[in-house]
C-alpha cells in the first residue's frame, strides 16, 4: 500500500497507536490523516469521510490532520494518466502499462494533488486504512475482555461487547500498539455504508462559513514580521539594481532585502510591507520571451513545423487519402493565455534557525516543495520542513512555485525570525505562471452524411514539462497533457490524427484546472460540431451514433434525456453539446442559450458524468456545478495579455469570472457504469466552452473559434 513505511511512527506520544499512514489514536484523540491537499475541492471532507465509514467513526469523533511530505502517500491514482493509453482502453496491454507506471510511481513516490485524483487514488485505500484500524482494535479489546473479535461489533468510535458494555477507541490505543495491525481486514459491501454515497455535509461546511477555517493565510507566530515583494515582471528574470530610498523611511518598515528576482520588504504589517514595497524603483532584465502579445500569437502561428513536433498521438487509417474526398472543411480556433485567480493570493510563513528551513502554507506537492526551497538556498531537502495548511483555491496555482523560492531567500536572510510573506493581488497575478496559450488548425472531410476524416493539429506551449522542469524533475518527453482533447475522441471516423507541436520561446506555462484539455477540448468538439453541420446531422444524435464506447455512449444519452434534447428549437433560442473526456472522466454538457436585445443570456445547462462511483453526492454536484462556472466564465471574460513583457491584467475586474446573474440553472448527474472509480474536480471544465459557442451557433449562426467570447459577441 506504501512505498516506504509508515510516517506516523516518527515521534508518536506514549500510548498512543498507529496503524497506517493514515490512522493515529492516542488516549485524548483520534487523527486521520488527509493525504492530498485541500484546496477547495474537499479533501479534508471526503477523505476522512472514507476512513470513518470503516472505522464506524462520527463526525466530531476525530481531528483531520494533512499528510507530512513522504513517499508513503504516493499517487496511485496517476497511473491511468501516465500510462500512454486512451483511458478507455481496458487491453491486456493497456494494463499492463498502468501497472507499470503504478510500480514507478510507488518507486519514486510522488506525492502530489492534481489531476482530478483525490477520489481514485484514495478510494480504495483510506477504507483498508479504516477497516484495519477497525479490526485492530476489536482484537485490543478481545484480549483485554477476554472475548472472541467475532462477538464484537463497532459503532460511533466504540468496540461494544456481547453484554453492551462500551470501550471507546481512545482507550484501547495502548492495547492496540502492543498486538500488530489485522492487514486482511475486510471492506464493508457498500450496500451497509452508512455515509458514503449518500448525501453528506462536508466537515469544513460550518468553519468556513463562520470564519473559523484557518487557512494558510491566517497564521500567526510569536515575534513574526511580515514580508511583500516585488519581483521581475518578466517572468524568470533576475533583478538588475533598485532604488529603495522612498520605502526606507516609510511607517512600519523594518528592512529592504534583496533577493535573485526582486526586493522584499520587511515590516510590522502585511499592509505597511505592500505600500513600501510599491514605492522601490527597479531597473529588470527583459523578458526571454516577446515582449508584446502580437508576437506571442506570431509565434504560434510559426510553429506548425517539423522542428517543433511533440508527437503524433494517434492516427487512424489513410488521414491523407480520406481528406480528399467529399466536403472539405477546415477552421482554426485559439485560446489566451488565463490566470488562476484563487481567493487567496500567495502567502506563507518561514522560519530558518540553526540551517534548518520550516515553511507553513498550502501546496499540491509536499515533497517537491521540499526541494525547490532547499536548492533556492543551498541546503539539502532534509533539511526543509513543510506544514500543509488549508488553502482558499489554487486552479493548479499551488502546483507552482511562486512563493517558494522567494520565501525561503527571506527566512534565509532573517534567521531565528519567523517571517510573514503576503503577494499583493497584483503581484499575484504579475507573478502567476499561465494557463497555455494555443492555436488550432484542424481539417476534416464529409461525405454525405458522414464525417471520413479528421485531422487535428495543436500548436501551444507546454503546460506539463514546464512544470515538471521547475519542479525540478524535468521531462524531454512529449507534453502528454496537450493531447488531452485531442486524441482520445472516441468516435467512429475511418481517418483519424492527432498532433501536436510544442511552441518554444514563450511566456512559461503550467497546469490550469484540466489542464490541457481546456482547450483542446474547446477546439475538437467546435470542429465536430462544423463538421457534423456540413454532414446535416443533429449534433447529439450524430455523436450518439458515432461513439464506439458503451460507457460513454451512455453518458451521451443521459444528457439527451436529461435536457429533453428533440432538435432545433428556434425562436432566439438554440442548444449546443460537446463532449469531452479527461483525466479518464467522460463528461458531456448541454447549455441553452436564449438572444436578447442586450446579448446572450446562457439558460440552462445539463451535465452528464461517468465517474464509477459516486463517493459524496453533495459534493459531487457542487463539483460539477463550480466547474462549469469556472469553465463558462473563462470562455466568456478571461485572458491575460503582455506589454513590455509583463501581463497587462492585475486583478479581479481585469480577469472577470462568470457574475451570479449570468448564472445559469444547472443540472447535474452521476453516472456509474465504468469499471473504475473516476474524479470529477477537473472534467466538468473542458465541456463548457464548446458547448456554449455551439448552442451559440445554433441560436445565432455565427461560429465563435476564439476565447474570449465576448471579443465577438455581448453576454448578459
Amino acid at each position: 500500500m506504501t512505498s516506504s513505511g509508515n510516517p506516523l511512527t516518527a515521534g508518536l506520544a506514549p500510548d498512543a497507536v498507529t496503524f497506517n499512514p493514515w490512522v493515529e489514536i492516542s488516549p485524548n484523540k483520534i487523527t486521520l490523516i488527509a493525504q492530498h491537499a485541500d484546496i477547495g475541492q474537499g479533501v479534508g471532507s471526503v477523505q476522512p469521510y472514507m476512513i470513518a465509514e470503516e472505522m464506524d467513526l462520527d463526525p466530531g469523533q476525530f481531528e483531520i490532520r494533512f499528510a507530512s511530505p513522504s513517499p508513503a502517500y504516493f499517487n496511485t491514482g496517476f497511473a491511468d494518466e501516465f500510462a500512454p493509453f486512451l483511458a478507455a482502453d481496458q487491453s491486456p496491454a493497456a494494463e499492463k502499462a498502468r501497472a507499470n507506471t503504478l510500480e514507478y510511481l510507488r518507486k519514486t513516490g510522488l506525492q502530489m494533488t492534481g489531476g482530478s485524483s483525490t477520489v481514485p487514488d484514495t478510494y480504495e485505500k483510506l477504507r483498508v486504512a479504516g477497516a484495519i484500524a477497525r479490526e485492530t482494535l476489536k482484537a485490543a479489546a478481545a484480549k483485554r475482555s477476554g472475548v472472541t473479535a467475532g462477538e464484537l461489533r463497532t459503532q460511533s468510535g466504540h468496540v461494544i461487547l456481547p453484554d453492551g458494555t462500551k470501550i471507546p477507541y481512545v482507550d484501547l490505543s495502548a492495547d492496540a500498539a502492543k498486538i500488530p495491525p489485522i492487514v486482511n481486514a475486510e471492506l464493508r459491501d457498500p450496500s451497509k455504508w452508512r455515509m458514503l454515497g449518500k448525501p453528506m455535509t462536508r466537515l469544513d461546511v460550518r468553519s468556513k462559513v463562520t470564519g473559523e477555517m484557518k487557512f494558510g493565510i491566517d497564521m500567526k507566530m510569536d515575534g513574526m514580521v511580515f514580508a511583500s515583494v516585488k519581483l521581475n515582471p518578466n517572468k524568470g528574470q533576475p533583478l538588475k539594481s533598485y532604488d529603495a530610498s522612498k520605502a526606507q523611511s516609510m511607517p512600519g518598515v523594518k528592512k529592504i532585502l534583496e533577493i535573485k528576482n526582486g526586493v522584499a520588504v520587511i515590516a510590522t504589517n502585511s499592509w505597511y510591507a505592500m505600500r513600501a514595497v510599491e514605492v522601490i524603483d527597479c531597473e529588470w532584465a527583459p523578458s526571454a520571451y516577446p515582449a508584446e502579445q502580437a508576437d506571442h500569437w506570431k509565434n504560434l502561428e510559426s510553429s506548425f513545423k517539423p522542428e517543433f513536433l511533440g508527437k503524433e498521438w494517434r492516427k487512424v487509417g489513410d488521414i491523407e487519402t480520406g481528406l480528399k474526398g467529399g466536403t472539405h472543411v477546415e477552421a482554426e480556433y485559439r485560446a489566451p493565455y488565463v490566470a488562476h485567480q484563487p481567493l487567496e493570493p500567495l502567502n506563507g510563513i518561514g522560519l530558518f534557525k540553526d540551517d534548518k528551513l520550516e515553511l507553513w502554507f498550502g501546496h499540491q506537492s509536499p515533497q517537491l516543495v521540499q526541494n525547490v526551497a532547499a536548492d533556492a538556498i543551498g541546503l539539502k531537502p532534509e533539511k526543509v520542513t513543510f506544514h500543509n495548511q488549508w488553502t482558499g483555491g489554487s486552479f493548479g496555482h499551488r502546483l507552482e512555485y511562486g512563493n517558494v523560492p522567494v520565501l525561503a531567500e527571506i527566512a534565509s536572510q532573517m534567521p531565528g525570525t519567523p517571517v510573514k510573506l503576503i503577494f499583493s493581488r497584483e503581484e499575484d497575478f504579475r507573478q502567476d505562471i499561465p494557463r497555455q496559450i494555443a492555436i488550432a488548425r484542424h481539417s476534416g472531410s464529409v461525405d454525405g452524411n458522414k464525417i471520413v476524416a479528421a485531422d487535428l493539429k495543436l500548436a501551444s506551449t507546454a503546460p506539463l514539462n514546464g512544470l515538471l522542469e521547475r519542479s525540478l524533475i524535468p521531462s524531454k518527453d512529449p507534453d502528454a497533457q496537450l493531447a488531452a482533447g485531442l486524441w482520445n475522441v472516441y468516435y467512429d471516423i475511418p481517418n483519424f490524427r492527432a498532433t501536436t507541436y510544442e511552441a518554444k520561446g514563450l511566456s512559461p506555462c503550467t497546469t490550469w484546472r484540466s489542464v490541457g484539455a481546456s482547450t483542446a477540448g474547446f477546439f475538437t468538439e467546435s470542429f465536430f460540431d462544423e463538421l457534423i453541420h456540413v454532414a446535416g446531422l443533429d449534433p447529439l444524435d450524430a455523436r450518439i451514433e458515432m461513439c464506439t464506447v458503451p460507457t460513454h455512449r451512455k453518458v451521451l444519452e443521459a444528457v439527451a434525456e436529461m435536457s429533453d434534447w428533440k432538435g432545433p428549437l428556434g425562436n432566439g433560442k438554440g442548444r449546443g453539446v460537446a463532449f469531452v473526456e479527461s483525466f479518464g472522466t467522460a463528461t458531456a454538457e448541454v447549455i441553452e442559450v436564449s438572444v436578447t436585445d442586450r446579448g446572450i443570456k446562457i439558460e440552462n445547462v445539463w451535465v452528464a458524468a461517468e465517474v464509477g462511483k459516486v463517493v459524496d453526492p453533495v459534493n459531487f454536484e457542487n463539483q460539477v456545478q463550480g466547474g462549469v462556472v469556472w469553465g463558462l466564465g473563462h470562455a466568456i471574460n478571461c485572458e491575460l495579455t503582455y506589454a513590455n513583457g509583463s501581463v497587462q491584467q492585475t486583478n479581479y475586474n481585469h480577469h472577470e469570472a462568470m457574475r451570479i446573474y449570468q448564472c445559469p440553472v444547472i443540472h447535474v448527474r452521476g453516472l456509474e457504469n465504468g469499471p473504475k472509480v473516476r474524479g470529477i474536480g477537473e472534467p466538468p471544465v473542458p465541456p463548457a466552452a464548446p458547448a456554449l459557442a455551439n448552442a451559440i451557433f445554433a441560436a445565432t449562426g455565427k461560429r465563435i473559434r476564439e476565447m474570449p467570447f465576448n471579443k465577438f459577441i455581448d453576454f448578459v
